[in-house]
């Protein structure tokens, strides 16, 4: 559960969406909003290995979440993070207009480029760079930057086990992790509805 010191309702539950993430936490922050209540610390990633983050950083079952700013320093006092070549952009559920990017990153121990590679798993979450927030706190505050932030989930992936809320992996996760084994995938009950019509 999070950290009591963030003074939380009893039954709070941190899980956000991407969406919720942008529009809620991040956007806010970087508008220099309240955010109420306000849950995610400002933490500077880069000394910390992802081990480090409890106690540190927002926590929800086995999740990190904070903000951080973007830097190109990646590495740590045991390893780095490597950037895995995956920049997702997430669109407003409303509007479907791009309101931010998401980039995975992967912890490696050791130095790079001869790091190895963890289950630790770093989302970094950024404004798109056309968004009207982005350039309208430019343009108030010159010296400082506030699309310069980030919000980051940091988490240990545990392949073939159940996430930690207790939901299993999503049908495309099981895809991916086993395209050899397609006969064995649990296809959600629309999609099996959709097969067996196409079968008739």
């Amino acid at each position: 559960m999070a950290d009591s010191n963030f003074n939380l309702p009893p039954g709070f539950r941190f899980h956000p969406t991407d969406e919720e993430l942008i529009v809620h936490f991040l956007l806010r922050k970087v508008a220099l909003l309240p955010c109420h209540p306000d849950v995610l610390p400002d933490l500077d990633l880069y000394p910390y290995d992802p081990w480090d983050l409890n106690g540190k950083a927002m926590a929800e079952s086995s999740k990190w979440y904070f903000y951080s700013r973007r830097t190109q320093s990646r590495i740590t006092e045991s390893g780095y993070w490597q950037y895995m070549g995956i920049d997702e952009p997430i669109h407003s559920s409303a509007t479907q207009k791009l309101i931010g990017m998401k980039k995975d990153y992967a912890f490696y121990t050791g130095k790079p480029p001869e790091g190895v590679k963890t289950n630790w798993i770093m989302q970094e979450y950024r404004l798109s760079d056309s968004s009207s927030i982005c350039r309208s706190s430019r343009k108030r505050n010159s010296k400082k930057d506030y699309s310069k932030w980030v919000a980051c989930r940091v988490y240990e992936y545990t392949c073939g086990k159940e996430d930690d809320d207790g939901s299993e992996l999503s049908y495309l996760d099981e895809v991916f992790l086993s395209l050899d084994d397609l006969d064995e995938i649990s296809f959600p009950n629309s999609i099996n509805k959709e097969k067996e019509e196409n079968m008739i």
